[in-house]
């Protein structure tokens, strides 16, 4: 059995490409947890969109072991963590079950906007911070002035800042003897009851669920009984095991250790991430204190594009709401695009994620509507009531007021792209509260603004601006009242509930306008001609016409009398009438598509 003070459990965090997963490669080729053959770049991140993107989705954790210079062999247990704002769920999950952090600051680019919350994350759970810089072997890194940002931005001591070349190797034994050095061993236990946190889990086709767990006391091995103390469900453990990354099969899990059970789950809807496991036998009193509940705040339908697929869609869902918590969905059905799902998302980028995911992983064509924040409506008569779908905002008539969702922003911009940055910000009805200089050319704004107005094309606006150089985090911060209203797209007078949305009064006739110009182009031309109308309460924004084909019914009037191509004429336009009276318009799918791709990027 391992030693309490031979065991360090620590986490990597860092912005997005500062180089967390090449250093987690350093790391394990340095312990020959891998071998050199198996061994390529960004080893931990195993998902195929994770390799595509060069992000990191998931958290990934990793067993090592490292002989130090002390001359005892140490069991490092790593969890490598993801860099970007919609996945902070996962790294406030992965810290939690760690006593210490890697904080690692790219030398050329300093302290980023996801370097200060990764940071501010790991202070609350009162870890140890090791600050690593990377990359300084590029010739613009610049090792002094950003440990100053280390000092001056997230308080924390940077004169013994480690420096290290991740891609190259130099430098990371010393933060391994670091982790030895710095990070403490986990706490031993109150007493011997066993409890286990669950901070992630996955579904094996094969096997059920796999839960991640960290063992903060007691052992866990096959043949156990444990019970899930929220629901007091009990199971029987098949498989205890470590993950080197791959997942190896042991005897026991000790106390202080990381790694993954399996029992007889076989429902993904069965355990929750944070849960706490106990033995049967001799439960533990109390549970261990789990996380907080995350909310979504980007809704989001999402339709399969052949019906038939609607099942398969449900059971897709279902097994990747296991492996993340913070995606929530429900059934709904909208007339234009059948039965499908409104889904719950933490930003952007993670409904892109899950969108992806279901497409590769269970093969599916899907089509997503138009993505809504969450707004919250007070009557009249006082009641208030949560909407995340446009179709259930109650009558306008019956609304005191509505309120939406803000966000407090930190954009780090260099200061030669300032004023446009600013513009951009008031473009989205965002109010500067605060103005930091980090350097003699990088400025920090902290910024109020709705998350409804970032949903969009903020980000790429913002990376447009910057020419890639400015970074951006953001929380969310409280609701306010706003002057908000509803559109609704009519085609051929008929609402069209998939592009209905809630937007701000200012916005609508752009907004408007925007939508029918990309109808016009995608839906084709009927025998009659179509008006597609932007209406907001009913009245008329923004028009554009859908042109009537005719058809050629004088084609056989060769010569002969007038009053003969006159009287087939009349005949056509009468047609036309009464067509248009009882005139159905076919949008095709590729029509939802189109429009909502256009509005989405």
């Amino acid at each position: 059995m391992n030693e309490l003070s031979l065991v360090r459990n620590f986490s990597i965090i860092a912005h997005i490409d500062h180089g967390k997963s090449t250093l987690a490669d350093r790391m394990l080729e340095l312990t020959k947890t891998v071998e050199q053959r198996k061994m390529k770049e960004q080893l931990l991140d195993s998902m195929d969109l994770e390799r595509e993107r060069g992000i990191t989705i998931k958290a990934h954790p990793v067993t090592m072991k490292f002989l130090s210079k002390d001359g005892n062999t140490y069991t490092f247990n790593l969890i490598d963590t993801p860099g970007h704002v919609d996945f902070s769920y996962e790294v406030s999950r992965s810290l939690q079950a760690c006593e210490g952090a890697i904080l690692v600051v790219d030398a050329a680019q300093g302290v980023e906007a996801q370097t200060v919350s990764n940071a501010y994350l790991a202070t609350e759970n009162g870890l140890t911070i090791i600050p690593v810089l990377n990359k300084v072997e590029l010739p613009n890194a610049n090792v002094d002035e950003v440990c100053q940002q280390i000092e001056d931005i997230l308080a924390i001591e940077a004169t013994d800042a480690l420096q290290v070349s991740a891609r190259s190797g130099m430098g990371v034994e010393a933060v391994l003897e670091a982790v030895v050095e710095r990070i403490p061993p986990p706490k031993p236990a109150k007493d011997s009851a066993t409890r286990a946190l669950v901070f992630d889990s996955k579904y094996d086709a094969f096997r059920g669920v796999v839960v991640y767990t960290r063992l903060f006391s007691g052992t866990l091995r096959a043949g156990d009984r444990v019970q899930v103390m929220s629901t007091e469900q009990n199971y029987e453990i098949k498989e205890v095991g470590i993950f080197t990354p791959e997942m190896v099969k042991i005897k026991e899990l000790a106390e202080g250790s990381v790694g993954y059970v399996i029992a007889n789950i076989k429902d993904a809807s069965e355990i929750k991430i944070g849960d706490t496991l106990t033995l049967t036998k001799s439960p533990a009193p109390d549970a261990l204190p789990g996380f907080k509940e995350i909310h979504p705040m980007v809704f989001s339908g999402i339709y399969p594009i052949e019906t038939s697929d609607y099942e398969k869609l449900g059971a897709g869902m279902d097994k990747l709401r296991l492996n993340d918590a913070s995606f929530s969905y429900m059934a709904e059905s909208s007339i234009a695009l059948g039965f499908g799902f409104r889904c719950g998302f933490l930003g952007l980028l993670h409904m892109e994620i899950i969108q992806e995911r279901l497409r590769r992983e269970y093969n599916l064509d899907i089509i997503s509507s138009y993505p809504n924040v969450v707004y919250k409506v007070v009557l009249k008569n006082g009641e208030e009531q949560e909407i995340d779908n446009p179709m259930k905002l109650p009558d306008m008539s019956n609304i005191d007021h509505i309120e939406e969702p803000m966000i407090i922003a930190t954009i780090i911009v260099p200061t030669d792209y300032l004023g446009e940055m600013m513009t951009l910000i008031m473009d989205r009805r965002g109010e500067i509260s605060k103005t930091d200089s980090i350097d003699g050319h990088r400025v920090m704004l902290t910024c109020h603004m709705p998350l409804n107005e970032v949903l969009i094309d903020f980000y790429d606006k913002l990376k447009t601006i910057s020419r890639g150089y400015a970074s951006m985090d953001y929380e969310y911060s409280d609701y306010q009242p706003s002057d908000l209203v509803k559109m609704d797209i009519m085609i051929h007078s008929e609402v069209v509930d998939a592009f209905s949305c809630i937007l701000h009064r200012s916005k609508a006739e752009f907004r408007g306008r925007q939508m029918c110009k990309s109808l016009l182009d995608v839906i084709p031309r009927q025998a009659f001609s179509v008006a597609l109308q932007a209406a907001v309460n009913g009245k008329i924004i923004a028009r554009e016409t859908i042109r009537a084909y005719r058809k050629d019914v004088t084609a056989k009037c060769y010569g002969g009398d007038i009053s003969r191509k006159r009287k087939l004429l009349e005949r056509q336009k009468e047609g036309k009438k009464k067509l248009k009276k009882i005139g159905k318009v076919n949008i095709p799918q590729e029509a939802f598509i189109a429009v909502l791709k256009t509005n989405v990027q």
